[in-house]
């Protein structure tokens, strides 16, 4: 059975690059009738927090992904020890001391030669007194996987075949000396013993990859399906990373973006396909094809997210948005009429305040000068209360007759007086709402 994962840290909130990577996964999962796991990775506990795992499903839920069961990794300590067990016993595993400033020389020294600063495995000769000695001096060393030395090879679901040299990569850090679980063995353990056929995630995480790929041979299993996204940058091209704490969903929520309207963005942005709004999450899932995405950095503008909100809102009727229409204070009678007038000149359920105000309050005239003795004939000829339907043209018309304008000259006075804007929903369905400044 087809099975994915989405493991965020809860160290913050979910911005749209997580947001990508989680519903990719959904998707796969969903399209094959498989399992999608929500997973803390909250190894850290000193910077993970409860009230980003409660945001982290707040965020999911609000967009409708939907997991079929949570896992914790602080709950899993016990098996990640086990892990670690079976590789010392392997010799994959190995204790190291060096400090942040003597790896940092390593490097550089390396990189002066023309070779790669990865490491030099110096701790491998190091005597057992000698680790004494250095665990006195300095504490707990960290614990390093020992690569062989070869070519780690997997055909990525995005990216294609992908070949990299182990001998390039530095031994990675699976323990920190504080006795932290990194990501890199807990993610092996966790995809290993769920059962995760596929993996989508950001091209950041390619050496990575190889890495795991090695460390799940040595613990005795096969590698789920690797598939490995584009990173978003900015409309510009410029790197994302340090605007995503303006682009959290909750901050994305909070601007009126709608859930489909974000969902039929991310669910194509990268792909061959057309970003277009779907209709529901079943049309998303159908539709998608993770191998129709390529591999170049894809550009991302939250202002492309509103128009797309626009024409998601245009289509609901009524029901789908009576609530918000209610807590505008909108009299029953009233409430559907104003949906049906104001929904196609607003971007997001926002703009439903200003449509309101002026059916409720009524606005300034806009008069110009060349128009005030058109004005004031006009309205002297406005009918008596209640408006209806018909009452916008029946009235032009007979202004029409009277002053003999017509056209943009005859409607557009009209509309600035009587709402003080040039533009706006039509007029036959907003002058009978207008009747409630008039009483």
């Amino acid at each position: 059975m087809t099975t994915t994962r989405f493991a965020p840290s809860p160290t913050g909130y979910i911005h749209v690059g997580n947001l990508r990577t989680a519903l990719m996964n959904y998707l796969i999962a969903r399209k094959a009738g498989g399992t999608f796991i929500l997973r803390i990775d909250d190894t850290d506990p000193e910077r993970s927090k409860e009230e980003y795992v409660d945001a982290i499903k707040q965020d999911l839920e609000w967009l409708g992904l939907q997991w079929d069961r949570v896992e914790r990794q602080s709950d899993r300590l016990d098996r990640y020890a086990d892990a670690a067990d079976k590789l010392r016993e392997l010799g994959r595993f190995y204790e190291a001391f060096e400090t942040p400033t003597e790896l940092d020389l390593k490097r550089k020294k390396q990189l002066n030669m023309g070779k790669p600063p990865v490491y030099d495995r110096a701790a491998l000769t190091l005597a057992d007194e000698e680790k004494t000695a250095l665990r006195a001096q300095r504490g707990d060393g960290v614990w390093r996987f020992l690569l062989d030395h070869e070519r780690i090879e997997w055909t990525d679901g995005i990216l294609g075949d992908v070949s990299i040299d182990a001998a390039s990569v530095s031994d990675p850090v699976l323990i920190r000396g504080d006795g932290q679980v990194l990501y890199t063995l807990a993610s092996v353990v966790d995809d290993t013993d769920m059962g995760v056929t596929d993996v989508v995630r950001g091209a950041d995480h390619v050496t990575n990859t190889a890495t795991q790929i090695q460390i799940m041979a040595a613990l005795g299993h096969s590698h789920p399906r690797f598939a490995h996204h584009s990173l978003l940058t900015g409309p510009q091209g410029e790197a994302l990373s340090k605007r995503l704490g303006t682009l959290a969903l909750r901050d994305l929520r909070e601007q009126g973006v709608q859930p489909m309207a974000l969902l039929s963005h991310m669910a194509r942005l990268g792909s061959s396909d057309p970003v277009e709004l779907r209709g529901s999450m079943d049309e998303l899932i159908e539709g998608f094809d993770v191998s129709r995405f390529g591999a170049a950095p894809t550009k991302f503008d939250v202002a492309d997210l509103f128009p797309l909100t626009a024409s998601y809102l245009h289509g609901l009727d009524f029901a789908a948005v009576a609530d918000t229409v209610v807590a505008l204070g909108v009299p029953e009678h009233l409430r559907e009429p104003f949906w049906n007038m104001a929904r196609e000149n607003i971007t997001t359920l926002g703009d439903l305040d200003k449509w309101w105000a002026l059916c409720r309050d009524g606005a300034e005239p806009l008069v110009a000068n060349e128009d005030r003795e058109f004005i004031a004939q006009a309205m002297a000829m406005l009918p008596d209360l209640p408006f209806e339907a018909d009452t916008w043209g029946n009235w032009t018309s007979a202004v029409k007759e009277a002053t003999g304008r017509k056209g943009k000259s005859l409607f557009m006075p009209l509309r600035k007086a009587l709402t003080g804007q040039e533009r706006g929903p039509e007029m036959a369905a907003l002058l009978p709402l207008l009747q409630i400044v008039r009483k």
